[in-house]
């Protein structure tokens, strides 16, 4: 029986290269860039742009199916937890100027005369209330101002009535009044007259004069 050369069996048999063409190469090497590029990335930027990847990857569905109803919610869902962000942010901002229950001044900082003035502005419009309160924050930081008391957040109108009438002895009742006509049209009832507010500008301008253990 005839046997084939043995030379002939042991032909080498190479594999062909790889060749995975220009567009792919560039494909992986753009790729591998990304990713080194990523590694250095700041958190906040790697997380915003993973959760638009996310949406993106969401809203790039066609929409049917069980698949795109879930999209649908986990859309709806994100959207409303950014709403009642945004509105939490906006509500505590809004509230920021307000004053705390009890206290003469709000969060805003004022001197004594940008006080002044608005009182006489609200006084020209009539709003009395508003005037009183205004008069009455005035007298309080020009004694603070005038180191007749010293600065305290949120002091109430008869806590302040107490301080200075300590330092204004002559002043204590007109100043104790002050303060509960304050606290009357500003956490109560009462709107306020064009009466009240005069005895209360006149008491300021007293005050203004005045000075620590002297009468007035």
């Amino acid at each position: 029986m005839p046997f084939a050369p043995l030379a002939a069996s042991f032909v080498p048999s190479f594999a062909s290269p790889v060749d995975i063409g220009r567009d792919q190469a560039a494909g992986e090497a753009a790729r591998e860039l990304s990713r080194m590029a990523y590694q250095h990335e700041p958190l906040f930027d790697r997380l915003r742009r993973e959760f638009l990847q996310f949406i993106g990857d969401l809203m790039s569905g066609d929409g049917t199916g069980t698949g795109g109803v879930l999209s649908l919610v986990v859309i709806v869902v994100v959207l409303v937890v950014l709403a009642l962000l945004l509105l939490w942010a906006l509500r505590r901002f809004s509230g920021s100027g307000r004053a705390e229950p009890g206290a003469v001044f709000g969060r805003r900082e004022r001197t004594a005369a940008e006080h002044r003035s608005e009182a006489e502005r609200l006084a020209a419009e009539e709003d009395w209330a508003g005037a009183v309160r205004e008069r009455l924050r005035a007298v309080a930081r020009d004694l603070e101002e005038r180191a007749v008391v010293a600065p305290l957040p949120g002091r109430t109108a008869m806590e302040l009535a107490e301080a200075a009438g300590q330092a204004l002895p002559s002043h204590a009742a007109d100043l104790r009044a002050a303060a509960r006509l304050f606290d009357d049209v500003t956490y109560g009832e009462a709107g306020g007259t064009r009466e009240e507010y005069l005895t209360l500008a006149a008491l300021d301008e007293r005050l203004r004069s005045a000075r620590t253990g002297v009468t007035a």
